[in-house]
């Protein structure tokens, strides 16, 4: 199931009509800092497609995601990083089953940058729209957090990605979540996004099958899997609808192994390892590597100035730019008048934690 939310100009109906285009099963809809757009969504709703309602909420000092919101209910926005405001708002949307996704954490433009911590987070956004080189950044701080929690035996926090669709050109669903979830249901697709049993796809086309097994137990998206320290654990990840693609494992220390698919898109990929020896495993999924990455653009529309050889928005940057815990968007056929990412991310991560006993964990 998948998921994507919707802020800005568009009619209800526009999403609605997008959110079908796209073949999603469920949506969420977040204005920003209004739930005005709540009452006409029952309507458009249907068998093929749940519609949840929620709003983005633009602080001074950040923008973040309450999803799941009762319809009319509204988060105040009016209040800085300095202030008590956030935690008071959190504290709200957890109260009536709703959860906290911070957005866009290295968003450029003015108040957009996340600073008010992630304690009351449920999950963070590390994609946004067309991937761009703040996406990147989210990626990597998400790793570092993972790290912390494998290191500290605390709380690890989920990943999501949202199409963030304004207007047109921007298309609905361009990146998603795909959920495994009980049932087509609020609250079942809340928990499913609140535990990380999730990743992040650029489009339907693709197709990620991620899992971690040691003598006869196994472990895939959001689980954990508890075995012995020493004890071998086979990793594997299927991929299909990326043509090219390039799949990667990543775990705390970093990028272990990498792998070219075929021109069919479709291929395994598997990997021997222990819990001593990887804390948390996830998988990326990136677009082949270019000469020049075609159709990359900033969020306001402006191609990036050029850049020396080596700098982070090359191509052919050392692997360890890659290292970030998303998996990465493959190369899919996107509806025509998308702007191409460089390297997006289509794939997701499946941490492996492993508890303070030296079990092995795959959230």
């Amino acid at each position: 199931m998948h998921t994507v939310y919707s802020d800005g100009k568009r009619t209800p109906e526009e999403v609605a009509a997008g959110a079908r285009a796209a073949r999603l099963d469920f949506m969420i809809s977040t204005d920003h800092n209004t739930p005005a757009s709540h009452g006409v969504w029952g309507p458009l709703a249907g068998n093929d497609l749940l519609i949840l309602t929620g709003e983005e909420v633009t602080t001074r000092n950040g923008h973040y995601l309450a999803l799941g919101l009762e319809p009319g209910e509204w988060i105040d926005w009016r209040y800085r990083a300095r202030d008590k405001g956030f935690e008071k708002e959190a504290q709200r949307i957890h109260a009536s089953g709703g959860i906290v996704v911070p957005a866009h954490p290295y968003c450029p433009y003015v108040a957009c940058r996340w600073k008010f911590g992630y304690d009351d987070a449920d999950a963070v956004e590390v994609w946004t729209g067309p991937w761009t080189v703040d996406d990147e950044s989210s990626v990597n701080t998400w790793d570092s957090m993972l790290a912390h929690s494998a290191r500290t035996g605390g709380r690890w926090l989920p990943a999501m990605g949202n199409s963030d669709a304004h207007s047109f050109p921007q298309v609905i669903g361009f990146p998603h979540n795909v959920v495994n979830a009980t049932s087509l249901s609020r609250d079942a697709l809340l928990d499913g996004i609140r535990n990380g049993r999730n990743w992040i796809a650029e489009s339907a086309d693709v197709s990620v099958d991620f899992t971690v097994t040691s003598g006869g137990k196994s472990a895939t998206v959001g689980d954990r899997l508890n075995v012995a320290a020493d004890a071998p654990v086979t990793v594997t990840a299927k991929i299909a609808g990326v043509p090219n693609g390039v799949v990667r494992f990543i775990t705390d220390e970093g990028q272990t192994q990498q792998v070219t698919l075929p021109a069919g898109g479709q291929g395994t990929s598997t990997w021997l390892t222990t819990p001593q020896l990887a804390a948390y495993v996830r998988v990326e999924v990136r677009h082949p590597k270019t000469r020049r990455h075609l159709g990359q653009r900033y969020r306001d529309g402006n191609e990036p100035p050029a850049r020396p050889h080596g700098s982070v928005d090359q191509p052919d940057f050392p692997r360890r730019q890659l290292t970030g815990p998303v998996r990465e968007a493959l190369p899919v056929p996107l509806p025509a008048g998308t702007p191409s990412p460089r390297k997006s991310p289509v794939g997701w991560i499946v941490p492996i934690l492993r508890p303070p006993t030296g079990e092995t964990c795959l959230p």
